[in-house]
């Protein structure tokens, strides 16, 4: 991981400590979900401790970590699949409170981040479309919102918003036409759950289970919301989105490398302990190399996060595009990790007598979520061969001055 400040670190001892000695002991069994009076039970046990909320700014409740230290800390968090949510780090929400605390208005900031990010209040993030529509291609996007008196009148349906069911707000992508010196693109609207407009619809139900509040269609049906509602500018939607979706995708990564940890754990555990053919496990060469290679996954990974959180902060536009390798590699590797370790433990591995089937199931979704991994590769190799046309264009442009300067 990398090199922390003493007070992060210290942060990062005490949520380490927290998470093993407090939250590890309630996770819910293999079927079951952290309930409501658990989780609030937990969450407040997080703010006495002084972990919760590591990424909040510290005037709205939270610790104030800066991005580029995050990564430690929700690897600590993640190393339990309830952590994140204990310590309110998890997706949906912290994505959003990001967002928040960037673009909203003070206004906006008091309605919808603050409660938010004490724990008070859920959300979800609104942009993902039926097909046609918006999926791993954001410029799909169908749903609409018309200028009215007033404010906007939104409608559309979206599909696989995660957190939905439990929602208080959501942060809807909509389409927008050029009005009144708008330019024509996309705007996020903050739209409350309980707006007479809003619908919840069908849910999908997928394989993991951290998420509060499942995948649910949602309709927004002349859905209304005022002029106040719009989240930063009208029409720069898609930009705004660049602020949350690049983080987010690394969070994903952090949290989900603290479960590889774990899991790594668990089979250097067992793989210590049970003999085969009169040696240990750990001791069998086949065994070392599938060990090896995981902590090669996990090494990399966290190499990749930690360079890639810099440089969101230091250089967004690179930072979003270095994410996008982080979350291939990362959603790969970490499936590598937990596959090994239930290979290691035989057929208790695919059973609930270890968590490890579990923790698949969490995992396996994300090389989907955030755009698949296809999307991401096919992004990756148009950056590569047009940097690599510049470079030679740029080395070519050199060579006729030279030739120039010599004749």
């Amino acid at each position: 991981m990398s090199t922390l400040t003493p007070e992060w670190e210290a942060l990062r001892v005490r949520t380490r400590d927290f998470i093993r000695t407090v939250v590890v002991p309630a996770e819910p069994g293999p079927d079951e979900r952290l309930s409501e009076e658990l989780r609030a039970t937990l969450m407040a046990a997080a703010k006495e401790a002084g972990v919760f909320a590591p990424h909040v700014p510290r005037e709205y409740g939270g610790q104030g970590v800066p991005i580029e230290h995050w990564s430690a800390i929700f690897q600590e968090a993640g190393y339990s699949p309830i952590g994140p949510i204990v310590l309110n780090c998890m997706a949906p929400d912290e994505g959003n409170m990001h967002m928040l605390s960037i673009i909203a208005t003070d206004a906006q900031k008091q309605r919808y981040l603050a409660p938010l990010a004490a724990g008070e209040k859920r959300s979800c993030f609104a942009m993902t479309e039926p097909h046609p529509g918006a999926g791993s291609d954001p410029e799909a996007l169908q749903t609409e919102a018309v200028r009215v008196e007033g404010g906007w009148l939104i409608n559309g349906h979206k599909r696989f918003i995660s957190g939905a069911e439990v929602a208080d707000f959501a942060i809807v992508m909509a389409r927008n036409d050029a009005s009144d010196g708008v330019p024509a693109g996309a705007t996020m609207l903050l739209v409350d759950m309980d707006n007479p407009g809003v619908r919840i619809g069908e849910q999908i139900y997928a394989i993991d289970r951290a998420i509060a509040g499942g995948h649910p269609h949602v309709h927004y049906e002349n859905c209304f919301v005022a002029d106040d509602a719009v989240l930063g500018m009208p029409g720069e939607g898609f930009r705004y989105a660049q602020v949350r979706l690049g983080p987010a995708r690394l969070t994903h990564c952090m949290r989900w490398l603290g479960l590889a940890r774990r899991a790594l754990d668990i089979v250097l555990d067992r793989t210590n302990e049970r003999e085969i053919f009169g040696h240990r496990i750990n001791e069998l060469g086949i065994a070392q190399d599938m060990l090896a290679l995981s902590v090669i996954d996990i090494e990399t990974s966290d190499a990749i996060i930690a360079k890639t959180a810099v440089l969101l902060e230091t250089d967004p536009k690179a930072g979003s595009a270095l994410s996008s390798i982080a979350k291939v590699h990362c959603s790969e590797a970490i499936c590598r990790v937990i596959d090994r370790a239930i290979q290691l433990c035989g057929g208790d591995g695919v059973t609930d007598n270890l968590p490890l089937a579990s923790y698949m199931n969490e995992v396996r979704p994300f090389r989907i979520y955030d755009g698949s991994n296809e999307t991401h590769k096919w992004a990756i190799s148009r950056r590569a061969s047009s940097r690599r046309r510049r470079e030679v264009a740029a080395g070519a442009a050199r060579m006729d001055i030279v030739g120039g300067a010599d004749s």
